[in-house]
């Protein structure tokens, strides 16, 4: 049975992508931390990030890293935190966080409950950035 990830890289669950290669994909989180917090994942479903092949964790790195720089680049942030806990789906993901302060990457926190339209217009601003 397939994730609920597969199925938004399938295009069967709406999402607000922010970038997608050949590997990986990338797109906003619907219960952010904050604005701007995306979601990183293969498009292999592999459940636990340290299974995967060394090159595409390697390359899931990189990815990551060029989708936080557009995140960066577009949200008032001091730095882009990143968080692995994967117990919430299993499907590897990053999570890519913007921060104010420390205690912004704390999942404890209540979630911002952001519009459609929002997200919109947020994703739309990443996108731009991304390189």
């Amino acid at each position: 049975m397939s994730t609920i990830f597969t199925k938004i890289i399938n295009g069967e669950i709406p999402c607000h992508k922010i970038a997608e290669d050949d590997k990986y994909f990338a797109f906003l989180d619907i219960s952010p931390l904050a604005m701007g917090h995306t979601l990183v994942i293969p498009k292999a479903e592999v459940n636990y990030i340290f299974d995967l092949e060394d090159e595409v964790l390697a390359g899931l790195n990189v990815f990551a890293k060029r989708v936080a720089k557009a995140v960066e680049k577009s949200v008032e942030c001091k730095r882009i935190g990143v968080a692995v806990i994967g117990l919430e789906v299993p499907h590897t993901h990053i999570h890519l966080v913007p921060l104010k302060a420390l205690g912004d990457l704390d999942f404890s926190n209540p979630k911002l409950s952001p519009s459609q339209e929002e997200l919109a217009e947020i994703a739309t601003k990443i996108r731009a950035n991304f390189k």
